[in-house]
């Protein structure tokens, strides 16, 4: 199979199912901020960081892939005539929420309460989470126009949201593990 198949030079590309839609077309945009999601999680993934994270967010890349190909299955192409289901393959729900849900308890048992907004930075590895951070907001936002537009799945959008603030509290960890001091906002007065 070659990797280039020329379908898209016109700005086409197909949706899982056949749809033919422009490159442009908000279901496109958003799997593709999923995507780029989930290429910032793999920078994460290659800092010096602890394995049991590694490992987490190798889940959570995953996972990812699975909402992506969610995202690019159209609702008039969920199933098959034959009733079956098109996209036969582990899907986004519940237990995947809660997954991310446990991870940020117990991240955040171990990190000091949060008086102040913080600022992004002090090390690579916890700017990166920032990064992801801020893509998975785009991605659930681009995801909750489409659901306006036409239904999706609702555990996607809870997915989303609980990971950016997974990546939230994964920064503050990683801040901690690698003793780089959270910079807290604190805003100066004008004179």
């Amino acid at each position: 199979m070659k990797i280039y198949t020329k379908t898209g030079d016109k700005g086409t590309t197909a949706l899982f199912g056949g749809t033919r839609v422009k490159k442009y077309n908000l279901r496109i945009e958003s799997y593709g901020t999923v995507d780029e999601l989930n290429s910032y999680i793999g920078l994460i993934k290659d800092q010096e960081i602890s394995q049991e994270i590694k490992d987490t967010l190798l889940q959570i890349q995953t996972e990812l892939f699975t909402l992506g190909a969610m995202l690019a299955t159209p609702p008039e192409k969920k199933t098959l005539k034959s009733g079956k289901e098109r996209l036969n393959i582990p899907k986004i729900d519940k237990v995947s929420i809660l997954f991310l849900e446990k991870g940020i308890d117990t991240m955040d048992e171990e990190l000091p309460q949060m008086t102040h907004f913080i600022l992004p930075g002090g090390h690579q590895a916890v700017s990166f989470c920032h990064i992801a951070r801020c893509v998975c907001r785009r991605a659930e936002r681009l995801s909750v126009e489409l659901n306006d537009l036409e239904t999706i799945n609702n555990d996607i959008l809870k997915y989303l949201n609980r990971l950016s603030d997974y990546l939230f509290v994964l920064a503050r960890k990683l801040s901690k593990d690698l003793s780089v001091e959270e910079i807290k906002w604190v805003p100066e007065k004008k004179s």
